[in-house]
Order: C-alpha cells, then sequence, then structure tokens
C-alpha cells in the first residue's frame, strides 16, 4: 500500500494492494445500498478496459486500483445481490465493461440518470445534478484523463472520488420525487431493463461499414476503405492506442476518395501525420492499390437492411401516434424521445395492434408505455382511413 492509500481531501481512501481492498470490502459486506463508477481510457486505448473502481456507501468512499487488486469475488457478490441496491449514474459504459473485465451481472440497479430523464429534467448530465441538488461544481478537468497512467496525481483522484460521494443521496431525493409524481414503477421497469447489459461480438471484417459516412462512398471506395481499416486497427492494437490515434475515420475516408498513387503524392494531402508518412506510407499506398485491384463483382456493398412492405398510410400513422406521444409528453412535461422514441411509435404501426393486449406483447414498449399511451395509441390506429390489408413483411 503507497501513502496516497491514506485519506485524500475528498474523504476516500485509495486502495491499491490486496489487503487493503479485502479490508474495505469486508468492512462493507453489510451494506445494503452502494454507488459504483468505473473510469476507463477509450480516449487513449485501443481496447477500453476499468482502470479505476470507485466506491460508496452511505458513510465510507474508497477507489480501488484493478490494476493491483485483481480479486475482487467480494466486491461481486455485493453487485450481484438482490438485495443490495447498485446506484450508478448513466449506468449502460459501466456495465459494458464490468462484463467485459470480469463477467459480472449485476441487479438492483437504481440509475440516477434515467431517473432525473423520467422526471422531465432537462439536464440530467452528474454534473449538472449535483449542482442542482447540492450546489456542488464538478471540475471537468480530467474528463478526458488518461486513466491507465499510473501513479495517478491526487487531484484526479479527488476527481474520480467525486463520482460517487453524492450519488446515494441523489438517489434517494430522485426516488421521492418518482415517488410522488406516481412514476416510480416506470423507473423500476427500466432499471430491470439494465441487467445484462453487454456488448455483443462484433464482425471485424465487416468494421469498415460501420464508419460514419461510409455510406457516401462508391462501391470501389468501399474496396479501399475496407483494406485502410484493418491496416489502422492493427496498428493501434499492436500499440495499444485508440484509433483515432493513429489514423482519424474522416482521413480514411478522405484517403479512400483521393486514392493517392505514391508516397509523394500521400505526403502531400492535409491532415495526415508526417511522422505516420514517413514510416507508413508504402503500407497506406499499398492497401489502396489493393482496393483499387478488386474486381468489379467483388466490390463491396452495404448488406439491405430489413424492409417492410409498408403500406401507403404508414407514415400517416406514425404521425398520429406521434401527435399522441406529444400530447402526452407535454401534458407530463417529459422529452417525448423519454416518453416513447420514434422507432417505437414505427414498431407499433408495423404490428397495428387492436387491443391492449397486442400493445403489450410487443418488446419494443415498457409496460408504463402502454399504460400511459396505449389506450390513445389504439384510438388513434382506429380512427385512420382503413390502409390495404397486405400485412408487414419482411423484404
Amino acid at each position: 500500500m503507497t501513502p496516497r492509500n491514506t485519506q485524500t481531501s475528498s474523504a476516500a481512501l485509495y486502495l491499491d494492494s490486496p489487503s487493503s481492498a479485502d479490508r474495505f470490502l469486508d468492512g462493507i459486506a453489510g451494506t445494503k445500498v452502494i454507488a459504483v463508477d468505473t473510469e476507463g481510457a477509450s480516449y487513449h486505448r485501443f481496447v477500453d478496459r476499468i482502470y479505476l473502481l470507485q466506491l460508496s456507501t452511505a458513510t465510507q468512499h474508497a477507489i480501488i486500483d484493478p490494476l493491483k487488486v485483481t480479486e475482487l469475488s467480494r466486491l461481486r457478490a455485493l453487485l450481484e445481490a438482490r438485495d443490495v441496491e447498485v446506484v450508478f449514474h448513466d449506468a449502460d459504459y459501466d456495465l459494458r465493461l464490468l462484463h467485459q473485465d470480469y463477467g459480472w451481472r449485476v441487479t438492483n440497479m437504481f440509475d440516477t440518470r434515467v431517473a432525473a430523464q423520467l422526471l422531465g429534467m432537462k439536464a440530467f448530465g452528474l454534473a449538472a445534478l449535483l449542482e442542482h441538488f447540492f450546489g456542488v461544481k464538478l471540475d471537468k478537468k480530467h474528463q478526458r484523463a488518461d486513466w491507465s497512467m499510473r501513479p495517478l496525481t491526487e487531484d484526479m483522484l479527488d476527481y474520480a472520488a467525486q463520482d460517487t460521494l453524492y450519488l446515494i443521496e441523489l438517489s434517494q431525493k430522485l426516488r421521492a420525487a418518482l415517488e410522488k409524481k406516481g412514476r416510480w414503477a416506470w423507473a423500476q421497469e427500466e432499471f430491470d431493463r439494465l441487467e445484462g447489459t453487454q456488448w455483443e461480438a462484433e464482425d471485424t471484417d465487416t468494421a469498415f461499414l460501420r464508419i460514419k459516412g461510409a455510406r457516401d462512398l462508391t462501391r470501389r471506395e468501399l474496396a479501399r476503405l475496407r483494406e485502410l481499416v484493418p491496416w489502422r486497427d492493427g496498428i493501434a492494437r499492436s500499440q495499444d492506442r485508440s484509433t483515432f490515434r493513429v489514423l482519424t475515420n474522416e482521413a480514411l475516408l478522405d484517403l479512400a476518395r483521393r486514392n493517392p498513387p505514391s508516397v509523394a503524392e500521400l505526403a502531400s494531402l492535409r491532415g495526415l501525420n508526417s511522422r505516420l508518412v514517413e514510416q507508413r506510407g508504402r503500407e497506406i499506398v499499398e492497401a489502396l492499390a489493393r482496393g483499387s485491384r478488386v474486381a468489379e463483382a467483388d466490390l463491396p456493398r452495404f448488406p439491405k437492411a430489413a424492409r417492410w412492405d409498408r403500406d401507403p398510410d404508414f407514415d400517416d400513422l406514425v404521425s398520429r401516434l406521434k401527435r399522441v406521444r406529444d400530447e402526452a409528453a407535454q401534458r407530463l412535461e417529459l422529452d417525448p424521445g423519454v416518453l416513447c422514441a420514434r422507432e417505437r411509435l414505427e414498431a407499433v404501426v408495423r404490428k397495428r395492434p387492436k387491443k391492449m393486449e397486442d400493445l403489450a406483447a410487443l418488446p419494443e414498449l415498457r409496460r408504463w408505455q402502454v399504460e400511459v399511451l396505449g389506450t390513445d395509441f389504439l384510438k388513434a390506429l382506429r380512427d385512420a382511413r382503413p390502409g390495404p390489408e397486405s400485412p408487414y413483411r419482411e423484404g
């Protein structure tokens, strides 16, 4: 245990040895509520992972260094226990990292971001909520810090500790407000749906198709991009650097379009790192040449998305549901997208429900959404001009 294990000015213990972490986790074993946050380094590293774990109970606060503390079965038991409430702010990314690094499936959650949205709060970031409820102003200077670096500075640890110091009290205030508005059941359903959040395995062979802007390329340009992306990602992986720190997606798209045939012409392009061109320019030109040689019949294309044979009234029906949704959102003082996103409106129209049981069977809709909007949705669909009887089907 280094001297930084003593209390910081934020009153959080920095635990960087198995013995110190064990003592802390043993001491909070009986807690029934724990706040959790994680710090990754996706801005700096090729594969993100957890570099800090921040924990708070009602009376104790700690930061665990998972690079030094690898045995965390006591913490897993807490986070997976059904009788322990685990408080996050914006849990999605934390849950994905916890599953990726440790295989954990956190249960019984409270997400303060989700709660704030269901209350209709316009500013629901953690900094905004802490200032609103506690008058606390968070310093944002370490938002893009490299949490993989060691040693961490004292002010970095203080910054990290702030993410859980107030979460339990914040969750209590938000719960009281949800109960007062009669929306606690809404929040519980949303929290339950967070369980099992994890990354699905991605097809690396089609990664180039997921780059924003790729759809604007010709098929020949796509073939060049298909060569450039694994080349760039391979370098990033070997150096454990974020891909954009090797070459940005925008630069890849520009290269695929311009197709410079030589290192000299490559070096003349603006926006490319001169050192990269000097060291890897030949590799870039060769990757572009491979894409340019692909036979016409083998050029890549975007797969056809699932298509619905929509009847002529589809857009009108979605608009009718949108009006119902927007009126309800105004009445409830909620953001319309929080109340029911457009893709869920479209899912309702595709199903063309005739009774509440049909709506309740839609996996896209929450129970609370059916309760709030169901009757008016069904009426809007009944009152619409009848369209053809052909069913929606994937094309």
